[in-house]
């Protein structure tokens, strides 16, 4: 069975660890904040000028000065701050965030993100992404594994104008977990009732298995 985008952000959030500071993308990678393990503390940044994010506000509490660099409503925590932009990107491209988390429409096995622009549709802008993939050393990807007309989003060559190159590390998609490899994209893991071939057949780059496969576990 394919995973929901909160189950996807619930893996991710595995993946944290004690003292990161952790930047936050649009889209699926806002959840993460939801579901941090116990007994760690993590710093989460958004590079609209935000460091210490909590989860999401329950509906009632939403504070329509706090949000997101998606404009999304957010929580504080209890030390957290707020500054302008020069601070937050000297922040990223000083290579002070341990972790990012971004969201793609397409991956390439070796790494290239293309997540800012389609073209023939209008865009705001860039956005912070491209400061990210350029500063950060280690890059998650969460996504669906394929589009809404069912072809591959991890490719062996992206055909979307690129955001970065050769930077993600790993993937974690509605179907598995990949860590890109110089070989390809290498099956991890994959999603409770999720087969090999039903992977491999959603995967247009290189699929590396190796072994049994684990089931990922989410909860």
């Amino acid at each position: 069975m394919a995973l929901g985008k909160t189950d996807i952000a619930k893996r991710i959030a595995k993946e944290l660890k004690d003292g990161y500071f952790v930047n936050l993308g649009i889209g699926i990678p806002t959840l993460v904040a939801n579901y941090i393990p116990e007994g760690i503390e993590v710093e989460f940044q958004s590079e609209n000028g935000v460091l210490g994010m909590g989860p999401f506000p329950f509906e009632g509490d939403e504070d329509a000065d706090i949000i997101n660099a998606g404009k999304q409503t957010i929580t504080t925590l209890p030390g957290a701050s707020f500054f302008d932009s020069a601070t937050s990107f000297a922040m990223i491209r000083g290579q002070h965030v341990d972790l990012t988390i971004l969201g793609a429409m397409e991956v390439a096995e070796n790494g290239d993100i293309a997540n800012w622009k389609i073209p023939g549709k209008m865009v705001k802008g860039m956005g912070g992404a491209m400061d990210l993939v350029a500063s950060a050393e280690n890059i998650i990807v969460a996504m669906m594994h394929t589009n809404k007309k069912g072809e591959s989003k991890l490719l062996k060559q992206c055909s979307l104008p690129l955001t970065g190159v050769g930077c993600v590390k790993k993937i974690v998609t509605n179907l598995a977990v990949l860590e890109v490899t110089e070989k390809g994209f290498k099956l991890l893991e994959r999603a409770p009732g999720v087969s090999v071939e039903d992977i491999q057949n959603a995967t247009e780059g290189t699929l590396i298995i190796e072994g049994e496969i684990p089931e990922m576990i989410v909860d």
